[in-house]
């Protein structure tokens, strides 16, 4: 009899590995690594940006390592240039790749962790992993969550997970993860910093590369200056089409006090689908002997809109329309900068900047215009995320370091979504209001080519 209940133990319990020893369906989203003569798919652990500064991945590895290992991994690679190897203790025997990547992995690193006579040292690398896993899953959208995560998330097992860490000896170990040298200058009077970063240069307003650079540390939300209308995830990937409206903004407006109450309108113009398409048509109308015809080149001639500060709040959707037409931009560029337009109107919703009433009136008629035309197309070769690089992961660290003074986290304030979340859907405030029709769209029978308009010529490289 006692062999018969023996025997079947043994059978669930290799039932239960069975059913938990693999990922299931890994999410696109998050990327797959093939490995070995069987093709077999293996989540890709490079999560980087998403991951917190204790955290160092190994490319070669595909491993993750915490705290003091991820400082001796990374040293290690940036002085011998090659990958460090997998250290031997049980955490890499239980989840060989650091974290664990299925939830019978995540089973086996929770018993060894929750077993007090096991080595102590071991068990708070399981703890720091888990929890770095658990802070990961916690930044995804709910499509991109696999088994393990999802477990994670959900499973009252791993519900307050206790801390192990204890003593000045678990301290010293628990330490983030240092900036390397590499990535390091030695100022003047001896002290470090990093690498300088150089302002943007303002002869080239499409270069979204070193905008993207430069809002990365200086303008990502939550901050003080932040840039309005560019999307962050919690990867530090921005969007491309919010980028691209960004620069079309900025290349359409010259600096001065004036400047933000005219990208303003520029921003709610794109934020309504067809508005710009509708102007067209109804100036081709118009003037049939004059038809608009887009600028398509290497170089545009760019005229930037001057304007006495107190003219600012009197700047209508008609002279923006006008400022557009002008210029000869591309129906498909305004489409393409659509998403800088509902991100923009989605952080004022969630951060006002001035009164909400105008943006109200605004998101009745983007909703309305939603339903009716769809979201604009994009321009296949500028659309998706940026990914951060290694030295902008390095900035960044270093920022973040200096911000920890604060009393609160910009990722506390800003508006930032969750990795897989379209930033063209609405997710954050309202739904459409339910009253009226769909306000009347302008005719701008009245837009001729401008010459009372105060410009200044500029030229910009294509982005």
């Amino acid at each position: 009899m006692v062999k018969k209940v023996s025997k079947a133990k043994a059978e669930a319990a290799l039932q239960h590995r069975a059913i938990n020893d693999f990922s299931g369906c890994i999410p696109d989203g998050l990327g797959v690594k093939v490995w070995g003569p069987l093709n077999v798919e293996w989540l890709n652990l490079c999560f980087t940006g998403a991951l917190s500064d204790c955290v160092y991945y190994s490319v070669h590895n595909n491993a993750i390592f915490v705290r003091a290992n991820a400082n001796w991994a990374a040293a290690f690679k940036y002085s011998s240039r090659q990958q460090a190897k997998m250290p031997a203790s049980l955490v890499y025997k239980f989840a060989p790749r650091g974290f664990p990547r299925t939830p019978y992995e995540l089973e086996q690193l929770y018993k060894h962790y929750a077993n007090k006579h096991a080595s102590h040292h071991d068990r708070v690398v399981m703890y720091l992993l888990m929890i770095e896993l658990l802070l990961f899953a916690q930044k995804l959208d709910k499509s991109l969550l696999d088994r393990t995560m999802w477990a994670l998330l959900h499973d009252p097992i791993y519900r307050d997970l206790q801390s192990p860490i204890q003593g000045e000896e678990d301290m010293d170990f628990v330490i983030p993860q240092h900036i390397l040298t590499c990535f390091m200058r030695i100022k003047e009077d001896g002290t470090t910093a990093l690498h300088v970063m150089h302002a943007l240069d303002p002869s080239q307003p499409f270069d979204l590369e070193q905008i993207a650079q430069y809002v990365l540390i200086f303008g990502r939300p939550g901050l003080e200056n932040t840039w309005q209308g560019i999307t962050f995830d919690f990867a530090y990937r921005m969007h491309w089409r919010t980028l691209f409206g960004f620069t079309l903004c900025r290349a359409l407006c010259a600096t001065s006090a004036a400047k933000p109450a005219v990208v303003r309108r520029l921003v709610l113009v794109m934020a309504r689908p067809r508005m710009y398409r509708e102007a067209v048509a109804s100036y081709n109308a118009a003037f049939p002997d004059q038809p608009m015809v887009a600028q398509y080149r290497s170089h545009l001639n760019i005229m930037q809109v001057h304007m006495p500060d107190e003219m600012a709040q009197n700047f209508s959707d008609d002279d923006t329309l006008h400022v557009l037409l002008y210029n000869r931009i591309p129906l498909d560029w305004v489409d393409h900068a659509y998403t800088y337009g509902v991100v923009y109107l989605e952080q004022q919703f969630h951060n006002p900047t001035m009164s909400l009433d105008i943006f109200r009136e605004i998101d009745d008629e983007h909703h309305q215009r939603l339903l009716r035309y769809g979201t604009p197309p994009a321009i296949p070769q500028w659309d998706g995320w940026r990914e951060i690089f290694k030295d902008d992961h390095y900035h960044l660290m270093f920022k973040r370091d200096k911000e920890r003074a604060l009393p609160e986290s910009p990722e506390a304030k800003g508006l930032y979504y969750y990795i897989g979340m379209d930033p063209n859907q609405v997710h954050l405030w309202k739904c459409m209001a339910a009253h009226g029709l769909l306000p009347p769209v302008p005719t701008a029978t009245n837009i001729a080519p401008m010459e009372s308009l105060v410009v200044a010529a500029m030229t910009a490289s294509g982005p």
